[in-house]
């Protein structure tokens, strides 16, 4: 059974149809790419996973349980996690703090036993221990206790990253994680997105306009065009389809 399917996702905001009927699965352990040019829908799909937004019909189920059913609170819960296209960070707090802030659905003290402090320093310990852990896998330890303020855009993007891993996510939902970054920054980008993989056991879904690393990382590539899936398959093939070329060059080449 895939870890996620998506069957007829439609999504209508007024006359505009965002999403077409669109449809895919992830099998457990795969990067998954989702390419199209602007304004093609993918974003969109991406709200509608995290819960975001409400699709105008169709199925969405997530290891067998029916995600339109989760509010959205109850999506990290669930082992989703994503980042954004634009940084969602706390710049006054340490990349530490950062960190730690992707766990808090993972306390266990409650709210009156962490009013009244009791447990709540053991659990502190062990969040920052395995938030640490983390930095530490990604190349930021040595950044811990500095606050996120004035670090180069590069480390700021990993350290979103540290923190959506935080959470423990089984399916890591990545919008434009390349989006801003030099060349050298991609690549290695790259790198640590196959060794998240490998390392934290998640599935990846990647949205990115970046085509060398979504082609050169991706196990499978869905191509959407208008909120519809114009092609799907391996990344050659993906990439020599007529459709594809002629969606993002204007002529089937």
């Amino acid at each position: 059974m895939a870890l996620l399917e998506a069957e007829s996702i439609t999504v209508q905001f007024g006359g505009i149809v965002a999403l077409d009927e669109l449809s895919f699965e992830m099998n457990e352990g795969e990067i998954l790419g989702l390419i199209g040019p602007n304004g093609a829908g993918k974003t969109t799909m991406f709200n509608v996973l995290s819960r975001i937004y409400e699709p105008t019909s169709g199925r969405l189920t997530f290891d067998g349980e029916d995600l339109l059913e989760v509010k959205p609170w109850g999506i990290a819960s669930r082992g989703i996690a994503r980042s954004f296209q634009n940084l969602a960070l706390f710049p006054t707090m340490t990349l530490l703090q950062n960190t730690m802030t992707g766990a808090h659905h993972h306390g266990h003290t409650g709210f009156a036993r962490a009013m009244l402090r009791i447990g709540a320093g053991k659990e502190e310990e062990r969040l920052k221990a395995e938030a640490y852990d983390i930095l530490e896998s990604l190349d930021l330890a040595q950044y811990a206790f500095r606050p996120a303020a004035g670090l180069p855009f590069g480390t700021l993007k990993r350290l979103e990253l540290a923190r959506a891993l935080a959470s423990h996510p089984r399916l890591l939902l990545l919008d434009e994680p390349a989006a801003g970054l030099t060349h050298a920054e991609v690549d290695e980008l790259g790198d640590t997105i196959m060794r998240v993989r490998d390392e934290y056991g998640v599935t990846v879904l990647l949205v990115e306009h970046h085509m060398g690393m979504v082609m050169s990382i991706s196990d499978r590539v869905v191509a959407m065009e208008f909120g519809r899936k114009i092609a799907e398959g391996l990344p050659r093939e993906v990439q020599d389809n007529p459709q594809v070329i002629e969606a993002y060059l204007g002529t089937s080449a």
